[in-house]
């Protein structure tokens, strides 16, 4: 009996130790796949769902199968994971294929743009606890790397200098007074201030638009009484500034002067304008008259119980004569400083040969528009935070450094730019929040890769009321961000509403190819193209080429590759590792596009 046991157990022992050599040999006739196949990074990081089917009789009871997943690239390794099988969780093992489907996801790494492969080695494990490794199994290919094809718009927003250079006509008013009754205009009040100001004024021949003249009268006696009169009194008036322009030799200027006289006839509106701003009546004085004036009975008989007041007395020396009266409004062209003018005096003010008193703060502001040169700019900005300190000052000095900064090669001189603009938006925002302010920030944190400051920015922004440029520049900038972020659909929807700017549409058609509108993404690269000439073309090419490759068009693939490559030869590198291209690498349109 001892002899049928030992010999049991030798069977026993005899076969786990020929079960890992087993497994091993097995694991060759492994099946792994991938979803996607080659995989591709969005949002940067790789995401896949892996699929390992082992072969029959592989594996049995109290044994594993433990695959180690690394993803190779450029002499570099990246742990990916594990996918383990246990024998026991495969009870049919002798008939069925053992099979398991995991999702895994790793991080993007620099380097990874290069090709590479997905690559598993196996452990074989008996109950015991000894293992066997297996060879190296390649099999997915990586990366499509398109998703981070984009490119940062870095759209400054400048505030609004507040000036306006185009003809402006502005008010000018003149009142004359008349004694109760009478439509004659007096020498007292031809010969007063008032009318010795409408005199020079006419003299002096300001380009006027319209002269409206409105005639008034009191609430009563023959003032009242005679219904005519406000029209009369306004005709006066009319007629002696036509008499005045005579005078002073208009001629034809007077042809282009629209006259408009109107008559207020009953109406106590003035009344009570005129009544609440006398400072000797009190305000129960006051509230008695209003009271009377806003009932319902008649004109007339509202002027008879005005004269029972005990303080009419006042009413008629306070009130009443500045109801007799014509109100004339002369619409002149308003007096601006040509735009030469403004450009010298500004650079003279930032130069300090001027003093800046010399422009408004609307027209110094101005002044930095109507020069091309970025130096002149800042210094005219400079000047303009000197003399108001304003939020749009601040904002406009800060966003010459980001137009230094986009142009500056260098890193640190373009860190250094970047945060001097970010301390002036900072100071704008301190003296009021705009959206200018929080749109350059989103900017400049982009710029400086500090995403999550930049989000902020732009939320903030997002809130504001801001003008048309400030919201396709948030929209802009928002747009690249979802598409690194894997917001494809969403990134469509900002820079759809960011405008016409090459690189707009150029990040939008990506995010049409990143989302499967290959179509919609070619059309709108071929916006892209029309809208700015230059070399950057190539990229626009490029996608488009991607897009073609993906919607299986040969022919449009090699013709936009080969634009591509012409405007930029460094694409014929990146091409020929990219594996959008991958099924077309031995045909010849794609051999002769990137030779």
């Amino acid at each position: 009996m001892k002899l049928v046991a030992t010999l049991l157990m030798s069977g026993v022992l005899a076969f786990s130790g020929c079960t890992l050599p087993q497994m091993v040999k097995k694991s060759k006739e492994q099946k792994l796949t991938t979803t996607p196949d080659p995989l591709e990074v969005h949002a940067d990081k790789v995401d896949f769902e892996m699929t390992g089917i082992l072969p029959v009789k592989m594996m049995k009871k109290g044994t594993t199968y433990t695959g180690k997943v690394e993803y190779v690239y450029a002499g570099k390794r990246a742990d990916v994971g594990t996918l383990e099988f246990k024998g026991d969780d495969y009870p049919n093992y002798k008939k069925e294929e053992p099979k398991k489907t995991q999702t895994f996801s790793f991080p993007y790494a620099e380097g990874m743009d290069q090709r590479g492969n997905l690559v598993m080695t196996g452990t074989a494990a008996n109950k015991k606890g000894k293992t066997k490794p297996t060879p190296e199994f390649p099999f997915t290919r990586g990366l499509i790397t398109t998703s981070r094809l984009t490119k940062d718009i870095y759209l400054v927003s400048y505030a609004p200098h507040g000036y306006n250079n185009q003809p402006e006509f502005e008010p000018v008013s003149v009142n004359f007074y008349f004694l109760q009754g009478s439509p004659a205009l007096r020498p007292s009040e031809t010969g007063s201030k008032r009318g010795k100001f409408l005199d020079a004024f006419i003299a002096e021949k300001n380009v006027t638009k319209t002269v409206t003249v409105v005639g008034t009268h009191s609430p009563e006696g023959s003032d009242a009484k005679n219904t005519k009169l406000s029209g009369q009194r306004a005709e006066t008036v009319e007629s002696h500034y036509k008499a005045q322009m005579k005078r002073f030799d208009y001629k034809t200027k007077a042809d282009s002067i629209e006259f408009v006289t109107k008559a207020t006839i009953q109406d106590w509106g003035m009344f009570k304008d005129t009544l609440n701003a006398d400072k000797e009546l009190t305000e129960e004085q006051k509230g008695q008259a209003v009271a009377i004036a806003d009932g319902s009975d008649s004109f007339f008989d509202k002027a008879a119980q005005l004269a029972k007041l005990p303080f009419y007395r006042r009413i008629v020396t306070n009130v009443y004569p500045k109801l007799r009266n014509a109100q004339t409004e002369i619409l002149k062209l308003k007096d601006k400083k040509p735009d030469p003018e403004i450009a010298v005096l500004g650079k003279q003010i930032a130069e300090g040969k001027e003093s800046a008193d010399k422009l408004n703060d609307q027209e110094l502001l101005y002044a930095a528009n109507l020069t091309p040169l970025l130096e002149e700019k800042k210094a005219i900005y400079e000047a303009s935070m000197k003399k108001s300190d304003s939020w749009q000052a601040h904002n406009n000095f800060g966003a010459v450094h980001l137009d230094y900064a986009k142009k500056e090669m260098d890193k640190t001189k373009m860190t250094a730019l970047v945060d001097a603009a970010i301390t002036h938006f900072q100071m704008a925002n301190n003296k009021m929040e705009s959206g200018e302010a929080y749109a350059n920030l989103a900017v400049a944190y982009t710029m400086k890769g500090m995403s999550k400051e930049a989000e902020e920015a732009l939320t903030k922004a997002s809130g504001m009321n801001s003008n048309q440029d400030v919201a396709r520049a948030v929209k802009a900038t928002q747009g690249v961000m979802q598409i690194k972020k894997g917001q494809y659909t969403e990134a469509i929807n900002s820079l759809g509403a960011a405008g016409q700017d090459a690189m707009v549409l150029y990040n939008k058609g990506l995010a049409q190819v990143l989302a499967k509108q290959n179509d919609a993404a070619m059309a709108t690269l071929n916006e892209s193209v029309t809208a700015d000439a230059s070399a950057a073309n190539a990229w626009s090419y490029y996608v488009m080429a991607i897009a073609a490759a993906r919607s299986k068009n040969e022919s449009a693939l090699t013709a936009n590759l080969q634009k591509a490559v012409t405007l930029d030869s460094t694409l014929k590198a990146k091409a020929l590792q990219d594996l959008e291209f991958d099924a077309y690498a031995n045909g010849e349109g794609f051999k002769n596009a990137v030779k």
